[in-house]
């Protein structure tokens, strides 16, 4: 089925997108992998190429440009690519919108240019050992003194943990406040009292930095408040529709391309003296994955375009998010079987697609939360 969604210029920017993944990304990613963490150059060449801040005004060195349909062609190309450590879908489509629609004007002369050349990289950290998707449960705390907060606590699970140099916190401001009680504090590198414990090991996406952070007396000075005082709450419910809809684009896009390789493995692979593609339990487990993904890239298509225009609620981001991701997975388990023993080969990209795409059903919000959300909708 055509797609109507892009423009030639965004078919322009795919080709751009392209470029650099063949020339800055995939040529390093197995020694990122095995280094567990991308090289910063790598950030200072997208910031080179544009594809850093592709929604900030042009004033600060951005791309001027909110239409969401560039980021789902980012996050398609670099899906596609295997090359989900260089998190540029987290730093434009999540921090991005904080630091452009909340920061003062002196936080964006400070910040954005930086944002968009790719030397700040950045990070947010909400969830902590204790609580994750549940902001009620979040203990970490700041206190006003005067002309700084004291910041005291830990967060886990950051992605740009290690490499960030502005980590936006969600802390408790009114302890007693519950989740209306949260504001957001920008802690910088370097700042004394913030420290970062391991670089986590996950069962996949091993390029992408994913850290614990500490923080201990951190002097946050009072210019460092990003937003209204204790309205993380608002703040973050606001922008998760979009960190919803790029996890989705990313899953239909792995989806898509899961199957692109299945279809020409089982082609190409003989059993029993024919081609898999031969035997009809194959050609119906095709036709099965083929049908869904399409039904799906339908639907995805349209979040995006209402996306696109400012229209799309939370409920519909929730369904797209959950049903991806978990057509995602079930995608990528029918393929890994399909492709037999050499599924279960790192060398072949459906294990590594495999690993890399478990974590899509639980960031960004679980499965469980997205059907809570919506059921909430039809039921309250």
């Amino acid at each position: 089925m055509e797609r109507r969604l892009f423009s030639a210029e965004h078919e322009a920017f795919r080709e751009t997108v392209r470029t650099f993944l063949a020339k800055e990304v995939t040529p390093h990613y197995e020694q990122w992998e095995k280094d567990g963490i991308v090289a910063r150059e790598a950030w200072l060449a997208a910031g080179r190429q544009g594809l850093l801040g592709l929604a900030v005004p042009e004033e600060y060195g951005g791309g001027g440009d909110p239409d969401f349909r560039y980021s789902a062609v980012l996050a398609e190309e670099f899906t596609r690519a295997g090359a989900a450590g260089l998190a540029v879908g987290l730093h434009n489509d999540i921090i991005g919108p904080y630091l452009t629609s909340l920061g003062t004007d002196e936080q964006k002369r400070r910040w954005l240019p930086g944002f968009c050349d790719g030397s700040l990289i950045t990070a947010i950290a909400m969830t902590e050992p204790g609580a994750g998707s549940d902001l009620q449960g979040i203990r970490t705390t700041a206190e006003d003194k005067g002309d700084h907060w004291l910041l005291n606590g830990s967060k886990t699970f950051i992605s740009n943990g290690i490499l960030a140099d502005l980590v936006i916190v969600v802390a408790k401001t009114t302890p007693e406040g519950g989740a209306h009680g949260l504001s957001l504090l920008v802690v910088e590198r370097g700042t004394d009292g913030f420290e970062r414990g391991r670089n986590l090991d996950k069962i996949g996406q091993k390029a992408q930095d994913t850290a614990e952070l500490f923080f201990n007396d951190v002097r946050v000075p009072k210019e460092n408040l990003l937003g209204e005082l204790n309205g993380a709450f608002i703040h973050l419910m606001t922008n998760l529709a979009q960190e919803r809809m790029g996890i989705a684009v990313a899953a239909i896009a792995a989806a898509e391309h899961l199957l692109e390789i299945t279809t020409t493995y089982v082609k190409e692979r003989e059993a029993f003296g024919r081609k898999l593609a031969k035997l009809q339990h194959i050609r119906f487990e095709i036709a099965e994955m083929a049908t869904e993904c399409a039904v799906t890239r339908t639907f995805l298509d349209r979040c995006i375009e209402d996306h696109s225009a400012g229209t799309l609620d939370a409920v519909h981001a929730s369904m797209a998010k959950w049903w991806a991701t978990e057509l995602q997975k079930r995608v990528a388990d029918r393929c890994l079987q399909l492709h037999g023993g050499y599924g279960y080969m790192t060398e072949y990209r459906v294990a590594k697609a495999f690993t890399d795409g478990r974590i899509q059903t639980i960031y960004g919000g679980t499965t469980e939360i997205m059907k809570e959300i919506i059921g909430r909708s039809l039921l309250s």
